[in-house]
């Protein structure tokens, strides 16, 4: 066979080669296969009939890769266009595929031109398929590198494919719901959505100096964004995730629901239900990411309450990553979703107003109605937690709400409140967080969820009702995401601290007043060690009282009611939602720390001390019993006439027992009040400057009755 027919056979062979089959003398090669997936994925080789003149030979071989290039990208179309590879690789797909028939159409051209034009050569061919051998490149390239991370072929089988473990929560959602959405497992990786627009991004970065490749790769990436941006757009707009192969950069826990926002401990429905997949955010959209997804989240926030009319049509907004207006979408879309937000919280739903209202009940602020209703539950709080019965406890708490001329008589939110028992000592549970990770909120939250579920040791003294009282306040959605059960669970805390403080005035303010209207105590002994015992006693219970209405003016007036002017101010202020939430748990966490709760050697020693206050106000009436049993004329002259007895000496025995208990207290006291004081210095000076305050006040104190006793003894 001359060259003449060589050329014209060759040319006829390779049209039907171009279109993915064999001719008569260009074979597919034994060891391909197009049965294979694999095999057509890689492209189909060719091998070419001996004899063939070299020259034709060379320039056969050079155009036998277009074949190659077009047997694979067709492969690849197919593979992509499977349901579970996501709506971006289909967009890319038809995109490619209206390219292969434009390549088709172009194969037909050069059939007509091989059928009537005897001008037609091999060289000619040659010549005019070289841009499209160009472009086919380009597509057999980026296939491979997708197919790659989809570890389609076999060359990447051995990779580790278990890091594609996101979604696993919703595929297992799916599978409750009986529905598996053609969702491979998460043990196979998957190119889709963000990942594909960062390839294509990338290799059209890198080629910056071929323009026919960038025309291209900017069509595949304008083609291919179009169903991510119409993702993106109903995010920004609506607050909705519509994404069933999850390729979008929002992932969305569908297993956290709303309902579960009264038990949520760890802010999961905020935090956790939307979060963004590092991994899958497309390079136009990586500066931007964060205000992406607190636009949808706000936003999804407003239409749950009935704010955002989901039924109205998007107008004048961008399909493409290349519209101009596409940052400005973003940027606009955040604003308004924060805007509205704000507006729903701050005025239709008055969090001002409900901040108030937590700030009466649980600081006590202007609490009139709280010392009523501890006046009347006096006898049920004295009560063990454990055998108080709380129905009572609240239809009393709720008679002390509606008492006229009260704070919370004209309080609209006063139903949201109810009181109950933790039989978790405070102090306790305080050290229980600290001593994991200071206050770290991710260890405040492992315990808060066992907070109520705790049972106190058994060997433990059970606390009564006074100590174990706190109230819990229920808050609807939306305010529920500022007002969470995690914020809650601070003002709890704050609240049993303060009611501790409360209370032990209290009991020592009853002291007092035994002290002074108790005959045993007013009437004048005729021993002077009896004289000086008492004036010892009144000195401690004075000291004692000092001390803790010290603490309490301090937490109430000096770190609770600054930061909560600082808040106000900040909430006039604030810019953003999560800004707003931020100042909220800033401010309780400021007033934790700066009433010593989160130090555990300063909760020690405050333990010891309200627990010395506690015992010695407690032990007041034996005390009293014990000094008519060392000076008989203490006794009243009603209870003296009603025994009939005879008068019974002075048994200074009994004063030698006496000055040894009341010494004990003294000295327990007075040490653990000096090395408060010591330790407030170390930590006003390394960590928060507002306890000087504190340490001056109960400095004066000390000193005064420290000088008070010394008058005592030389008086003595």
């Amino acid at each position: 066979m001359d060259i003449e027919m060589q050329e014209a056979s060759i040319l006829e062979d390779l049209l039907y080669v171009f279109m993915g089959f064999e001719g008569q003398y260009i074979r597919f090669r034994d060891d391909y296969n197009p049965a294979n997936e694999n095999d057509r994925l890689l492209g189909p080789q060719y091998k070419i009939s001996p004899g063939l003149d070299p020259s034709l030979w060379d320039l056969t071989t050079t155009m036998l890769k277009i074949a190659t290039y077009y047997g694979a990208v067709e492969a690849f179309v197919e593979v992509q266009s499977r349901e579970e590879f996501g709506v971006v690789n289909h967009a890319l797909s038809a995109a490619v595929r209206k390219l292969l028939r434009d390549y088709l159409v172009l194969i037909g051209q050069f059939e007509h031109q091989f059928l009537t034009s005897p001008s037609f050569t091999l060289h000619l061919l040659h010549l005019h398929t070289m841009p499209t051998s160009n472009m086919l490149s380009q597509l057999y390239s980026l296939a491979k590198e997708i197919l790659k991370k989809n570890s389609m072929l076999e060359e990447d089988d051995e990779d580790d494919s278990m890091d594609d473990f996101d979604d696993v929560d919703n595929i297992i959602e799916a599978l409750r719901e009986g529905n598996d959405g053609g969702a491979r497992l998460p043990g196979s990786k998957i190119c889709r959505g963000g990942s594909v627009l960062a390839l294509l991004t990338q290799r059209l970065s890198s080629m910056a100096g071929d323009p026919a490749a960038r025309s291209l790769l900017s069509l595949l990436l304008r083609e291919a964004s179009r169903p991510y941006m119409n993702m993106l757009n109903e995010w920004l707009h609506r607050g909705v995730i519509r994404d069933p192969h999850s390729e979008f950069l929002i992932k969305e826990a569908k297993s956290i629901r709303r309902e579960r926002l009264e038990e949520d401990y760890t802010d999961e429905y905020w935090e956790k239900r939307y979060t963004v997949r590092l991994d899958d955010v497309p390079p136009q959209l990586e500066a931007v990411k964060d205000k992406v997804l607190l636009a949808g989240k706000y936003l999804n926030v407003v239409r749950e309450c009935g704010g955002v009319d989901v039924s109205k049509e998007m107008v004048d907004i961008p399909r493409t990553f290349e519209d101009i207006k596409f940052l400005d979408n973003v940027n606009s879309a955040y604003a308004h979703a924060n805007t509205s937000l704000l507006e729903l919280l701050l005025t239709t739903h008055a969090l001002p107003a409900r901040l108030k209202s937590l700030k009466h009940y649980f600081f006590l602020d202007r609490a009139d109605f709280f010392q009523y209703f501890l006046d009347i539950s006096n006898a049920e709080l004295s009560k063990p937690a454990k055998k108080i019965n709380i129905g009572k406890l609240q239809s009393l708490f709720d008679l002390a709400l509606r008492q006229p001329g009260s704070i919370a008589a004209s309080d609209p939110f006063k139903e949201d409140v109810k009181v109950r028992m933790n039989e978790v000592d405070l102090t306790k549970w305080l050290m229980r967080v600290v001593s994991v990770s200071g206050m770290d909120e991710n260890a405040m939250s492992l315990d808060a969820t066992t907070h109520q579920a705790s049972v106190p040791n058994q060997d433990e003294k059970p606390i009564t009702g006074h100590y174990a009282l706190e109230l819990d306040y229920k808050v609807p959605f939306p305010l529920s995401l500022v007002i969470s059960r995690k914020t809650v669970l601070r003002y709890q805390l704050l609240f049993r601290h303060l009611l501790t403080l409360r209370h032990l005035e209290g009991l020592l303010s009853t002291s007092w007043k035994e002290h002074t209207t108790v005959y045993t105590w007013k009437h004048r002994s005729k021993y002077p060690q009896v004289e000086q015992w008492k004036r010892r006693a009144w000195n401690l219970r004075s000291r004692m009282l000092v001390f803790v209405q010290q603490l309490l003016y301090f937490c109430t007036m000096e770190v609770v009611e600054p930061n909560w002017s600082k808040l106000m101010k900040r909430l006039d202020e604030v810019k953003t939602v999560d800004q707003l939430m931020q100042h909220h748990v800033d401010f309780l966490d400021t007033c934790l720390k700066e009433c010593m709760l989160t130090n555990s050697k300063l909760l020690k020693i405050h333990a010891k001390l309200l627990t010395t206050c506690a015992m010695f106000s407690s032990y007041t009436t034996h005390l009293s019993r014990s000094l008519i049993a060392a000076d008989p004329e203490l006794a009243s002259p009603s209870a003296r006439f009603e025994e009939g007895a005879e008068s019974v000496p002075f048994d200074p025995e009994n004063m030698v027992k006496l000055n040894e208990n009341l010494g004990k207290y003294e000295h327990n006291f007075g040490r653990h009040l000096k090395i408060l004081l010591d330790a407030l210095n170390y930590f006003a000076a390394t960590e928060t400057v507002v306890l000087l305050s504190l340490c001056a006040r109960l400095q004066m104190a000390q000193s005064r009755n420290e000088s008070e006793s010394t008058e005592l003894v030389v008086a003595g």
